[in-house]
């Protein structure tokens, strides 16, 4: 792919996100080495959900093997689409996965969209209110009575919701009529609650007509109830991540066992038709799927995970419920620094020296330094070998005509800028490991 198909701005954004070792927001399809063998089963899955279908997938990979890469690269592909994205981190403390109430809030605070960045969650709302008046008005409103006729659209819209989950409906009403009303604070009230918060005020509640914090069953109807809203004001879908779904076994045996039941459930719903709209994707190493500790430890819901990875890496299916990432090699970690490098020069004063000296033959060596820096793991390397390729060849290259990383640098990896897998598979566990290139 060409670096110019990305505007300069998002170059910036791309190049700074790698050197600081983070996976970018965007830009994405332009990093998707090995990727490719995915495209045309997961676009095959998202145009479905966008008609009205619901995709369940599972993404499994070991610690570094690129699962939060795969992740936003498909969200970035559901963004072009109109798709809202959310991506939502399990953890015991912060968001526990058998609290269904506090993943639909951490989705509501992390939503997406291709126009708003995090939290998009009232301008979405903002959205769907402003699409239902614009309807009213085609079917022949006046401004006397677009108050009454909206609203009459609104319960239209939400009645197959409100069976399940009147209170959103509620809350919506609620949520307009202080709008109207001109209380602001009611109105953030109001969303706040929709939102999943716990601890809104009793008497914005009151206003609304609702009762209560959100509970367990009832974020299932909200979650209804937002894939409603989504799609009335454009968004014909919701890719929603699972992230590290595989923190659950180091979770008390109780804790684990209602959250492997709860993504029995959710698992459940999805293919049931409870969620039009709905792609969900949970990613997890292979320990959680195939250990004691996990997927395995719940029946019903190994065989709902439950693929064949015995042949040839090469024969996996792409449209089977569980996808394992391939691993990188040194051709693809050259291959991939090969297009930081281009991204890197089409901003640069001296792009063809950028290129005649970080060329592909370097790439290749810095990727094997790094690589045998961990031990040989070359599936763990992409993060640390992308940071040390921006932060201190490229920039370096950019900046001092007469730098030469051949000569003029030698690769150090310190221990305080490895995670915690890097760290346990460098060959070496000195402070500084200095690797001749």
């Amino acid at each position: 792919m060409n670096p110019e198909t990305l505007s300069p701005d998002r170059r910036r954004r791309l190049i700074d996100a790698l050197r600081r070792g983070a996976v970018p927001e965007t830009g994405l399809g332009l990093l998707a080495v090995g990727l490719g063998r995915f495209e045309e089963a997961v676009d095959a899955e998202l145009d479905a959900t966008a008609t009205g279908s619901a995709v369940f997938k599972a993404v499994r990979g070991e610690y570094g093997s690129g699962k939060t890469f795969f992740t936003r690269w498909l969200a970035e592909r559901a963004k072009q689409r109109d798709f809202a994205v959310a991506e939502v981190q399990i953890s015991e403390s912060e968001t526990p996965l058998h609290k269904l109430e506090t993943v639909y809030r951490r989705l509501t605070e992390r939503l997406a969209t291709a126009s708003f960045p995090p939290s998009a969650f009232r301008p979405v709302l903002d959205a769907w209110f402003y699409a239902l008046e614009e309807d009213a008005l085609a079917a022949g409103a006046t401004e006397d009575t677009l108050t009454e006729a909206t609203a009459g659209l609104l319960a239209v819209r939400l009645t197959e919701v409100s069976r399940n989950a009147p209170m959103f409906a509620a809350a919506l009403r609620g949520y307009r009529a202080a709008q109207e009303a001109g209380d602001d604070t009611a109105a953030d009230a109001i969303i706040a609650w929709l939102g999943g918060q716990p601890h809104v005020a009793a008497s914005a509640r009151r206003a609304a007509g609702v009762r209560g914090d959100l509970d367990h069953f009832g974020a299932l109807g909200f979650l209804q109830g937002l894939l409603t809203v989504l799609r009335d004001s454009g968004h014909p879908g919701l890719l929603l991540v699972l992230d590290e779904v595989e923190t659950l076994q180091r979770v008390r045996s109780d804790a684990r066992d209602k959250a492997l039941n709860a993504l029995r459930q959710l698992i459940d719903e999805v293919h049931s038709g409870r969620f039009p709209g709905l792609y969900l994707l949970i990613t997890g190493t292979p320990a959680f799927f195939e250990g004691p500790q996990g997927v395995q430890r719940l029946a019903p819901l190994a065989q709902r995970l439950a693929a064949d990875f015995t042949t040839d890496a090469r024969f996996d299916n792409p449209r089977a419920v569980q996808l394992r990432l391939p691993g990188f090699s040194f051709d693809a970690l050259t291959e991939l620094g090969g297009r930081v490098r281009d991204i890197y020069a089409a901003d640069s004063t001296g792009s063809d020296r950028i290129r005649m000296i970080v060329d592909d033959a370097y790439l290749g060596d810095l990727a094997r330094a790094v690589a045998g820096g961990l031990g040989g793991k070359t599936g763990i390397a992409p993060r640390l070998f992308l940071k040390k390729l921006v932060g201190d060849v490229l920039d370096r290259v950019d900046q001092f005509p007469d730098f030469d990383p051949r000569t003029h640098y030698t690769l150090t990896l310190t221990s305080a800028e490895l995670t915690d897998v890097e760290r346990n598979a460098a060959a070496e566990q000195a402070d500084d490991i200095v690797l001749e290139l």
